[in-house]
């Protein structure tokens, strides 16, 4: 689970890189010194994430702004004095500078800014030979200085970060708020839609919060790719739940997914989720879980006791989904060959937008196993060559967050659990796939939970003919408890 500051902001620069004059030399009465603002490439992600307000308020001056006649200054304890501050910088279009204990870093960036003055708000004082005097009058920049603009999208804590939405309205911003209790910019769908618009442009994250993203780069090129999930952002299970169909395409025997073509297949699954509308505050989206690889009764040419269904064949699919706006989770039941191998054979759909990956152990057999004869196992270590693989996949494309997904219905399935790595790029699911009575389903289910990593997501599988009796949209909600992030059904 991701916590953090309960309200953000999404500041887009309207205008960097302009020369609007030359600061550090003295203006005269009816010329006031102009700012220049920082140019940078578009792929350049900037982070203020530190601590303290009065260091991302310096870190934000840094990447705004390259020089400014002056800046606003104020203790960063005190917050009318940094109201106050805010209002007179976006007057005179420059930056905030908070001082903390130590005051030194704002004297520091004065003259960085190169600037002829500083404005006070409170009480605080700046050791340095700049001037403390009140801002000049600057008005509004002419429009012929706002011709060739280059924009900065800056996220930032609207209350921890007053100072931060004043210096970037100073530069000329435009301010997005985060929801309220959302930390992670790939959950949020405003910022992923203004992060898309801001695609050509480099990119200031600022906020506390922003220290717990494992990799904000990539964060900002996710969300510049556009793509969202129907209710809304980009990250799978947060804030959505999914009911989708299981099986292999053309084998009814393998689940309801085979029994019909891909048309068929996306009007099932959007009736059988309509089943559950209404049965929570969480917005509910039919899905797929296709087998690409199923575990086979003979070894095959290749030895391996799984047959690996063609990309042409799982295309339809996919494509139908996408149109859609369904997720698919491709599903691998190796036998002896191994999970990363297989993976790799699917890049290519993989490497899709909404296109999800799960890892059946069940199926997984050594040299002396066969599928149906004994129930497989997965070690950590393979786990995490999977993921990690699918993770470096989805950062080198710029792809949205993927859910990965381990189906379990035996602690023996998955070898030393709590070594299994996490990745900012995937949502870990654990999908219980017990079937059978009920009291045995909720054993399992519950015993899976003991000991899980922290942070993973739940599934839960119904069977219409193996179990006795399968559970109704209503129980399935009611009865399973953490209520199932992905439900399927088989």
């Amino acid at each position: 689970m991701r916590s953090g500051p309960t309200s953000r902001v999404l500041l887009a620069l309207a205008a960097t890189g302009l020369l609007l004059g030359a600061a550090g030399c003295t203006a005269d009465q009816h010329t006031p010194a102009r700012p220049t603002l920082a140019k940078a490439t578009a792929d350049t992600v900037t982070v203020a994430a530190q601590s303290d307000a009065a260091e991302r308020s310096v870190r934000v001056s840094r990447a705004l702004f390259a020089t400014a006649p002056g800046a606003v200054v104020a203790p960063a304890d005190d917050a009318a004095a940094v109201r106050a501050a805010a209002s007179a910088a976006e007057a005179a279009h420059v930056p905030v500078l908070l001082a903390g204990k130590d005051a030194a870093p704002v004297g520091r960036e004065l003259h960085r800014l190169g600037a002829d003055w500083y404005q006070a708000e409170g009480d605080v004082s700046v050791d340095t030979d700049v001037p403390e005097r009140d801002a000049p009058d600057r008005g509004d920049a002419p429009e012929s200085s706002r011709a060739s603009r280059q924009a900065t999208v800056v996220v930032a804590d609207a209350s921890a970060d007053a100072a931060v939405v004043a210096t970037a309205k100073a530069a000329g911003a435009r301010v997005v708020v985060m929801p309220d209790g959302v930390t992670d910019p790939a959950a949020a769908s405003g910022v992923v839609r203004a992060l898309h618009e801001e695609r050509d442009h480099p990119t200031v994250l600022a906020g506390a919060a922003f220290d717990a993203l494992g990799d904000p780069e990539w964060a900002v090129r996710a969300a510049e790719n556009g793509w969202q999930l129907p209710n809304g952002g980009q990250r799978p299970f947060d804030g959505h739940r999914y009911v989708a169909l299981y099986g292999a395409p053309g084998a009814p025997a393998l689940g309801v997914l085979g029994e019909q073509d891909p048309a068929a297949t996306v009007a099932r699954a959007k009736s059988v989720a309509a089943g559950y509308r209404g049965l929570s505050s969480t917005p509910i989206t039919p899905a797929m879980e296709v087998i690409a690889t199923v575990a086979a009764g003979d070894a095959g040419a290749d030895g391996d006791y799984s047959t690996e269904l063609p990309v042409k064949t799982l295309e339809p699919y996919v494509d139908a989904a996408h149109d859609a706006g369904m997720p698919v989770i491709l599903d691998l039941q190796p036998g002896r060959s191994d999970f990363l191998s297989q993976a790799k054979r699917y890049e290519s759909l993989l490497a899709r937008p909404g296109v999800w990956l799960a890892l059946d152990p069940e199926w997984r057999l050594t040299k002396d196993q066969v599928p149906l004869k004994q129930i497989g196992s997965v070690t950590a270590s393979e786990v995490n060559e999977v993921s990690s693989w699918l993770a470096s996949l989805v950062r080198s494309k710029g792809l949205p967050p993927k859910a990965f997904v381990l189906h379990q219905f035996r602690l023996s399935m998955v070898q030393d659990r709590s070594a299994l790595e996490s990745h900012p790029e995937l949502d870990m699911l654990i999908h219980v796939d017990g079937q059978g009575s009920q009291p045995d389903k909720q054993a399992t289910w519950k015993a899976l939970h003991d000991g899980a990593p922290e942070g993973v997501h739940w599934g839960w599988k119904n069977f219409y003919d193996e179990d006795q009796p399968m559970l109704s949209p209503q129980q399935t909600m009611a009865d399973v408890s953490p209520t199932p992030s992905l439900i399927t059904y088989q």
